[in-house]
């Protein structure tokens, strides 16, 4: 009889259990309202703001810290009438600013904390916190600002500010607060998730006054904040900041990388800004005014302008050229050439084309290349070479995005087969159509970046390694997360790059690089002119490496509206060079001759 009943007992049992289990489940899970602590008058969350993590140096500087500071927020439902004059008096604002911020916050929500004044100093905190009494509804929760003790790097480092209002509303963790700070461009926006560290609260018993009674439950659901990790980076703080100088009056930026890890020893923007303007209360107004000046300080350009390589191309044509095995070093090529800075009938190996920079050569090794194809199969010879050329310069990095850990690096512009049937229709263009692509010039863009990295691969020999800032994500930088790397392969021999390289030590032996040049140590190099359209003066390229032998540093330098290579960008990177292999230089009033020197800006303006 028992065992009879017993069953539909357990049922009505375990039926009662899930009915509870699950309202419980509702209760604390599903349903915001019951969730949400904020719906509690009695009880108040406090957010703890963790420092963000700091960026540091290869030798340990830093070059971004944090200051703590205090933010005001306000709980709408909370506020009671109040001494608007004394209030406004209290912390220096105005009434306008009070009843914007207090009608911003009860459209936002009347029970949750809006923010309503940023970043008092502990000076100010210490000065007001005792008259909060007086004002239930507002409270401070301990923040922090940036600050750059190294002053330099604007552009790279990007800048944090209020989340925007869409990024707000589709993040996909309910982790962001209206008006919170958030990396919005550089290494800042990069690394945002390892920056930002993790939040802790407190909830905080509240009386009928608004006054703090203690922790709720003993604590007992607070938690702690941890601190975000720190950032080591490869750059060399002393060419960073020398780059800072040598590019007083100019425009244009440089790129300098160790090759055997591709870490990003400098990468400098210019004209730039000092990055403390977009780090107080002032971010708004001074990002207007950096955002409308002409010279685009904004703008960052090692990643993201585009430039003509100019005849800094001409050392990717000879080792396709050398790889396709149409020419040798020896090779002596001369012809009708259409380019007018060199006489039709010029003779020259490979070392002497290089060192001269040889327009009639390069043309000849191009359309050795583009010729290169047996079989045709119905299509132009010379798209068909254009392809495949195509392919082997990707291998060195233009046309793709090289990885770079900033989020604003741009592909380029290269010469494809499909650009030009586009431009002129298919079957409709021929080599005489395009000659200019074989000295750097015509349909190219190419970011400094890139041309940094074409260095680094003569320096290495025929391979590149993916470029970055960061060698270090952690607390600890020996413990910490290492930067994931990989290297590329152009698939060229090794050993025609030992000839091209021949060729770049005699650019800068006795060539139009010779400003480049170090006391005891070898440097290579090759200059540039980049044209920059029909009556504007050209770009000024300059790339190299040093030592000649296992190099340590690899460098690009574009100065804008300079003209020549070897006068303007040569000599920035032949002291940047210096001073990173040397650790100094004794070549002061060069380096301050240099730095007097001016160019005109992309504003017409002589800076």
């Amino acid at each position: 009889m028992f065992e009879n009943r017993k069953f539909p007992i357990l049922i009505f049992v375990y039926t009662i259990g899930i009915i509870y289990l699950s309202r419980l489940f509702y209760l604390q899970v599903v349903d915001k309202e019951y969730r949400s602590i904020d719906a509690l008058n009695s009880i108040r969350k406090e957010i703890s703001i963790p420092l963000r993590g700091q960026i540091y140096d290869r030798s340990g500087k830093l070059i971004v810290a944090n200051e703590e500071v205090y933010d005001m927020y306000v709980i709408p439902q909370k506020v009671l009438p109040f001494d608007t004059v004394s209030f406004c008096n209290l912390f220096g604002i105005d009434k306008n600013y009070v009843d914007s911020m207090l009608n911003q916050a009860r459209e936002y929500s009347k029970l949750r904390a809006s923010l309503f004044l940023r970043q008092l100093s502990k000076q100010e905190y210490s000065g007001v916190i005792d008259a909060m009494i007086q004002y239930p509804g507002f409270h401070f929760e301990q923040s922090f600002y940036r600050t750059y003790p190294g002053n330099t790097m604007a552009n790279a480092l990007g800048y944090i500010g209020e989340i925007p209002k869409k990024q707000y509303e589709e993040q996909e963790e309910e982790y962001y607060r209206k008006g919170d700070y958030i990396g919005l461009a550089g290494l800042e926006k990069y690394y945002e998730l390892d920056l930002r560290g993790t939040r802790g609260s407190r909830l905080v018993l509240m009386n009928s006054k608004g006054e703090d009674k203690g922790s709720y439950s003993e604590g007992r659901y607070d938690t702690a904040a941890v601190i975000g990790n720190n950032l080591y980076t490869h750059i060399d703080l002393g060419i960073q900041q020398l780059a800072d100088s040598l590019f007083q009056g100019k425009v244009g930026a440089v790129v300098a990388i160790e090759p055997s890890t591709g870490g990003i020893l400098a990468i400098g923007s210019y004209p730039t800004y000092d990055p403390v303007l977009l780090s107080g209360r002032e971010f708004s107004k001074n990002y207007t005014v950096l955002a409308k000046n002409p010279d685009r300080p904004l703008n960052n350009r090692p990643v993201s302008a585009f430039y003509r390589p100019g005849s800094t191309f001409k050392l990717v044509q000879a080792a396709i050229g050398l790889g396709d095995g149409v020419i040798t070093p020896s090779t002596s090529l001369s012809g009708n050439s259409k380019f007018s800075m060199h006489s039709a009938g010029e003779t020259a190996n490979l070392y002497t084309a290089i060192q001269k920079s040889s327009n009639p050569y390069f043309d000849n090794v191009l359309r050795r290349i583009l010729h290169n194809i047996k079989e045709t199969k119905g299509e132009s010879q010379v798209a068909l070479g254009l392809a495949a050329w195509n392919e082997k310069i990707r291998k060195f990095g233009f046309g793709v995005h090289l990885g770079i850990d900033l989020p604003s690096e741009t592909k380029g512009v290269i010469p494809t087969p499909e650009l030009y049937d586009k431009i002129y229709g298919k079957n409709q263009w021929k080599y005489s159509t395009i000659y200019s692509i074989s000295i750097g010039e015509g349909e190219y863009g190419v970011n400094v970046l890139k041309l940094a990295n074409l260095a680094a691969v003569m320096a290495n020999r025929g391979y590149w390694v993916t470029p970055h800032i960061v060698n270090t994500v952690g607390l600890d930088p020996k413990a910490g997360k290492k930067t994931a790397v990989e290297i590329h392969q152009t698939g060229i021999d090794k050993r025609h790059f030992e000839e091209i390289v021949k060729g770049m030590e005699l650019v800068v032996q006795a060539g139009t690089g010779r400003a480049a040049q170090i006391k005891d140590i070898e440097v290579c190099g090759k200059t540039g002119t980049s044209q920059n359209g029909k009556g504007k003066r050209d770009h000024a390229l300059f790339i190299g490496f040093a030592p000649k032998h296992n190099p340590k540093i690899a460098i690009a330098v574009v100065v804008e509206n300079a003209g020549f290579g070897g006068v303007a960008s040569a000599p920035i990177a032949g002291l940047m060079m210096e001073k990173y292999l040397k650790g100094a230089h004794n070549r002061e009033a060069y380096k301050q001759q240099i730095m007097a020197t001016r160019y005109t800006t992309v504003a017409g303006k002589s800076l």
